[in-house]
């Protein structure tokens, strides 16, 4: 049994430590976006460059978390966790390096690999080690200090940029890397979510039962490069649609659908699937993973193409692009948890409704936002309101996915919506540039790219509206034991918070 006090100098450093984990990679996903223009130029690189720069980390990522939460309970979280901080630091290490896009896209894929073995494993530890009095305090205070880290962000990267260099929102990461991973190895305890055999507990003639009594169970490893592979395919397909040959585009195009069939299959037909499909028998969870991928979609289109608005047109630096969306986060930090205690007592229909209208209204807003724009009187207000419809539907969403199945899927459950939530940023990323007519050189000519941003936001705004009709139209008031959400204060604005499973005191993301 978990039995690390809060109070305890071993409580502080699991905090500490996790903390740091998951800060590297929040901090990554918010500071990139503000680097794109200096990338591209630097690199003497087109967007597709500057797309694949944000897609390759955010492919990964989403076609692995869940193997990664796996891969913790079946070899130890810590060491799972030690590993994907390490990885996560050497793949930032080489994009701060990098001599080329080439090199660039290749590590961000590969960060995206160590963000799947940290990000889940860094909750994991938490909830492993802390005695279950105070595991909703610890992990309230990771989530806090998360979001803060997610906060600092966009200011961090802006002032990177702008000073030392583009390169320097990857190298940041090592120095962090370089504290957390001793503070782990020494006064982080290693667990796994193995149950101990009777018979290797009476044998061991020591009163202690051996840690590793269940058999080896195979992972998913196909499901998983099933996945990846055709959300790879069809993310190539639509970077490359405007400028690439008809023919590559079209077979990588019917390639990636083909292999996200198989992917079906074998999920289908696997004893332990990395992604168990008959969760989806709950109608619940299916249309509240269908608004996730509609709110998220937006949300990551937004964030990629504004960051550059605001300095290719409007003519801000990177520490000013970067301080204007502060706001949202802000507001989440603030407001999240007391937008959940609202949900819990008037149900989630209406948050999730008028949420997605909220941000919709927001990305309309946007459209003031040109040439010679005022903070105060363009920026400013869209970005108020958007943060003000993220607040009202993020911790009604997350409650709302854990409450639909039952409580032993709830780390399941929340690992496919954190997935669905990337993915559904990394195909916006692809997609809006195509649908939107935006050419391979937009991003320097400050005309074309406000007006393809335009259609952008307008396309975010419709299918946020999509999303709250899907809402309004589906979603119920959950039962009044369901699961809760641990994580009550969240901070990031491109995926919704992991939760763990709870079953017999320990966490899983679903065994892959």
């Amino acid at each position: 049994m978990p039995d690390v006090r809060m109070a305890s100098p071993r409580g502080r450093w699991i905090l500490l430590t996790t903390v740091l984990g998951s800060s590297m990679a929040l901090l990554d996903s918010t500071v990139v976006n503000v680097a794109l223009p200096r990338i591209g130029r630097d690199l003497d690189a087109d967007l597709a460059v500057l797309q694949w720069t944000v897609n390759a980390y955010l492919l990964t990522l989403a076609g692995l978390i869940l193997l990664g939460g796996s891969l913790g309970d079946h070899y130890g979280r810590r060491k799972v966790f030690v590993i994907g901080v390490v990885w996560f630091a050497a793949a930032s290490l080489l994009c701060g390096i990098a001599p080329n896009a080439g090199v660039l896209i290749a590590a961000r894929a590969l960060q995206g690999v160590g963000g799947a073995l940290l990000t889940p494993g860094s909750l994991a530890l938490i909830q492993a080690s802390f005695h279950h009095d105070d595991r909703g305090r610890a992990v309230g205070l990771w989530s806090g200090f998360g979001g803060i880290g997610a906060a600092v962000g966009p200011f961090l990267g802006g002032w990177l940029v702008d000073g030392p260099g583009w390169r320097w929102v990857f190298l940041l990461n090592v120095p962090l890397a370089v504290v957390c991973v001793p503070v782990a190895l020494r006064h982080v305890p290693e667990s796994d979510g193995r149950p101990v055999r009777a018979d290797a507990a009476a044998g061991s003639g020591s009163g202690k039962a051996r840690p590793h009594g269940r058999p080896h169970v195979p992972f998913d490893v196909l499901g998983a490069f099933l996945g990846a592979l055709a959300l790879a395919l069809v993310t190539y397909a639509l970077i490359e649609a405007p400028g690439g040959s008809t023919g590559v585009v079209s077979v990588a195009a019917v390639a990636g659908l083909a292999a996200g069939a198989a992917f079906v299959v074998v999920e289908r037909r696997s004893a332990d699937p990395m992604l168990p499909l008959d969760i989806f028998a709950s109608r619940q969870f299916t249309a509240v993973n269908l608004v996730t991928l509609c709110v998220y979609a937006a949300f990551g289109g937004f964030f990629f193409l504004s960051a550059v608005q605001l300095q290719v047109v409007v003519g801000w630096s990177a520490l000013g692009a970067g301080t204007a969306l502060l706001p949202t986060t802000v507001l989440m930090l603030l407001l999240s948890a007391r937008s959940g205690e609202l949900a819990e007592h008037i149900g989630p229909r209406i948050p999730l409704t008028v949420g997605p209208l909220l941000c919709a209204a927001g990305m309309l807003l946007m459209l003031r936002v040109g040439p010679g724009a005022s903070y105060a009187a363009d920026v400013l207000p869209a970005v108020l309101v958007l943060g003000c419809g993220m607040v009202t539907l993020v911790a009604p969403l997350t409650a709302t996915v854990l409450a639909s199945v039952d409580v032993s899927r709830a780390g399941v459950a929340s690992g496919v919506n954190n997935a669905a939530a990337r993915a559904a940023g990394l195909v916006a990323v692809a997609a809006l540039p195509l649908l939107t007519g935006m050419s391979a050189e937009a991003y320097r000519s400050a005309a074309a790219f406000d007006e393809a941003f335009g259609r952008a936001m307008v396309l975010c705004a419709a299918v946020l509206v999509v999303g709250a009709v899907l809402a309004f139209a589906t979603v119920r008031r959950p039962a009044p034991d369901c699961r809760r959400p641990e994580c009550r204060t969240h901070g990031s604005v491109l995926a919704p918070p992991l939760e763990g499973e709870r079953t017999k005191g320990r966490l899983t993301l679903g065994d892959g």
